[in-house]
């Protein structure tokens, strides 16, 4: 997304539902519903990715990168210190036209950015077709999708502000 009016806007409305949205968590138990379009923002920006338009089947940004583009999947869970063992991702698209899937964890207090990992679609595929009952659906457990990733990015400052702001990629 580039720096426009509706860039610009969209931070400012982030801003004001992150702090709702993890009070409803900490009132409730329960997820407000607004961790997938932050988590989809805050790794456009940090990573410099290009967000797909709405409903686009299969992925949710795009990479450029030089003579190719890479489609990407993105996935956000808040995560805590108090996480609960066997968390899982939302159902990871099986036969999309998508190159990697990204996990972006947020924390479960704030909703800030804490680690981002990026893993190609075929080897999530391909431990998919393991068996179990949430496999078949399409989901992995956090751990496990760490295992096949690498991390592509750390909040070391454990607010990040945006772009202007924010670490640089893979800090």
């Amino acid at each position: 997304m580039n720096e426009t009016a509706d860039a610009r806007r969209v931070r400012e409305i982030l801003a004001a539902v992150k702090p709702l949205a993890a009070e409803y968590y900490q009132l409730t138990g329960k997820p407000l519903g607004v961790t997938g379009e932050i988590a989809e923002f805050v790794a456009a920006e940090i990573l410099g990715l290009e967000l797909a338009p709405p409903r686009t089947h299969g992925y949710d940004a795009i990479r450029k990168m030089p003579r190719r583009r890479q489609r990407i999947q993105i996935k956000g869970r808040a995560y805590g210190e108090d996480a609960k063992p066997g968390q899982r991702l939302g159902i990871i698209k099986r036969g999309a036209p998508c190159d990697a899937v990204l996990l972006v964890i947020l924390d479960n207090r704030t909703l800030e950015p804490r680690e981002m990992w990026e893993a190609p679609i075929a080897a999530v595929e391909k431990r998919l077709t393991l068996p179990g009952k949430a496999r078949e659906r399409g989901a992995l457990g956090v751990s496990e999708f760490k295992r096949l990733a690498r991390r592509v990015w750390r909040n070391k400052f454990g607010v990040w502000h945006s772009r202007r702001g924010c670490p640089p990629s893979g800090a």
